[in-house]
């Protein structure tokens, strides 16, 4: 039977998101109808196939979004998550092929590929909101960390595992509920829906990155926990941040035993940084204002 890795590539390669993302469930669809049977080792390079636009800059020059009733703040938030969805439906593409040379059983394609057509679905239904709030993708600069992190992990299943599902979307779970409830008090409700959608959906996906991190662990023979946080030190730059969806991730089976002493070694370094440059630490400043 078929391979599915060239039209999972030919996704990968669009450079137009909406034809990305129809390419992408179209590829699912065929999956589950039975037309492929396995994916072959194939090149698929560094970088998707992406728009000129939206300009991509450094997160710190990347304007904030605050919710509120007038349509900009919304519309750069939306346009925000967009960008994220289209990156995810990316790097699903991406991790569903580009490890093939692992010899993987076939189910870890078929679980990334139906990630890829739930991140396409995402990113239709937020353009659709955008068009309504008469905007759309490309419209806002956007930046590029979270390819950063594709391009570090390249090598690296067990990396790339770590960093995408157990980071990445795992601090979605944290932020979209609040997300949510910022949009139902500006009475937004078209927008809550879609991130309603998207926050179950991601349950999903970061639970399907632990449970193949495991299988990854096992098959090397590897602690699954210690090896989590040993990689986020390597990969990612930046701070696991409190407070969690403790629910949400375990719904996800994501046990807090991973990212809880992380996250407070984490935060015992910051401390320790501040006070070496001679910073009064934020706790230490109340106290002294409560004193008087």
């Amino acid at each position: 039977m078929p391979n599915i890795s060239p039209a999972i590539l030919a996704a990968y390669n669009c450079p137009d998101p909406l034809e990305k993302a129809r390419l992408a469930a179209q590829a699912n669809n065929d999956l589950k109808k039975g037309h492929y049977d396995h994916a072959a080792p194939i090149d698929i390079g560094l970088r998707p196939g992406r728009p000129e636009k939206p300009k991509l800059l450094a997160p710190r020059f990347v304007p904030r979004r605050r919710i509120s009733k007038s349509k900009t703040g919304r519309i750069a938030l939306l346009h925000a998550i967009a960008h994220i969805e289209l990156n995810a439906i990316d790097l699903s593409l991406d991790i569903a092929v580009r490890y093939a040379k692992y010899g993987l059983p076939f189910a870890f394609v078929k679980d990334w590929l139906s990630v890829a057509s739930d991140e396409a679905r995402h990113f239709t239904l937020l353009q659709q909101r955008l068009e309504k709030l008469g905007s759309f993708y490309g419209a806002l600069p956007a930046h590029d960390g979270l390819w950063e992190a594709a391009v570090k992990t390249a090598s690296d299943l067990a990396g790339r595992l770590a960093i995408a599902p157990l980071v990445l979307e795992a601090r979605g779970l944290d932020v979209t509920p609040q997300l949510i409830d910022k949009m139902r008090e500006v009475e937004d409700g078209a927008s809550a829906e879609i991130l309603e959608i998207i926050m179950h959906d991601e349950i999903g996906h970061v639970g399907l990155g632990k449970r193949w991190f495991d299988y990854v662990c096992g098959c090397e023979r590897r602690d699954p926990i210690s090896s989590w946080q040993n990689l986020v030190r390597y990969y990612f730059n930046g701070a696991l941040k409190p407070p969690f969806n403790i629910p949400a991730r375990t719904a996800a089976r994501f046990s807090s035993a991973f990212y809880g002493p992380l996250a407070a070694e984490q935060a015992r370094e910051e401390w320790a940084k501040k006070e070496r440059a001679g910073e009064k630490p934020a706790r230490e400043e109340h106290k002294r204002k409560a004193q008087g």
